[in-house]
C-alpha cells in the first residue's frame, strides 16, 4: 500500500513539473513576440530617422554620403525576415561614416537615441531567445516534445556596438 501512495505522489509530481514547463515555455515564446515587436519597431525608427536625416540634410552630408545613407535606410525599412539582418548591417555600417560629417551634433541625437534603442531591443530579444532555447534544450522538455509547434526563433545579430562606440566618443 505504502509504494502505492509513493507512486501516485511521484505521478503527481511529474504532472504538476510537465505542466509548469509548458507553460513556461509559452511564457517564453510571448516573451520573444513582444521582445521581437519591439525589436522591428526600434529598426523602423532608426531607419526612418536615418531616411529622413538624409532627406533633409542632403547638402549638409554631400550627396554621395545622403544617397548610400537614403538607399539603406529603404532597404532596411523594406527588408523581409531572411534579408534583414544584412539590411540592417548596411545600414549600421552607413551610419558609422556620419560621425565623420560636419553634422550638427543635435542633428544627429535622435539618430543616435534609435541606435541606442535598437541595441537595447536587440539584447533584450536575444536574451529571450536564449532562455527558450535553452528551456527546450533540455532532456526532458525534448523527450516530452513540449512545444514542438512552434519553430525555434533565430538570434538577431547585427553589428550595433560600433555606433555605440562612437557615440561614447563624441560625448567625451
Amino acid at each position: 500500500m505504502g509504494w502505492l501512495v509513493v507512486a501516485v505522489v511521484l505521478i503527481v509530481l511529474l504532472a504538476v513539473w510537465i505542466t509548469w514547463t509548458a507553460n513556461r515555455i509559452d511564457r517564453l515564446f510571448a516573451r520573444v513576440e513582444a521582445a521581437r515587436a519591439s525589436l522591428d519597431a526600434q529598426l523602423v525608427r532608426r531607419s526612418a530617422s536615418a531616411q529622413a536625416l538624409a532627406d533633409e540634410d542632403a547638402a549638409a552630408l554631400g550627396e554621395p554620403l545622403a544617397g548610400r545613407l537614403r538607399v539603406a535606410a529603404r532597404a532596411a525599412l523594406a527588408a523581409d525576415d531572411a534579408g534583414r539582418e544584412a539590411a540592417e548591417n548596411d545600414l549600421g555600417r552607413t551610419l558609422i561614416e556620419l560621425e565623420r560629417t560636419s553634422l550638427e551634433r543635435q542633428r544627429l541625437t535622435e539618430l543616435r537615441e534609435a541606435a541606442t534603442r535598437v541595441g537595447i531591443s536587440r539584447r533584450f530579444y536575444n536574451d529571450a531567445v536564449r532562455d527558450l532555447r535553452g528551456l527546450r534544450g533540455q532532456r526532458m522538455p525534448r523527450l516530452l516534445r513540449l512545444g514542438p509547434r512552434r519553430p525555434i526563433p533565430a538570434f538577431f545579430e547585427i553589428d550595433d556596438r560600433v555606433w555605440t562606440s562612437s557615440e561614447r566618443e563624441l560625448r567625451s
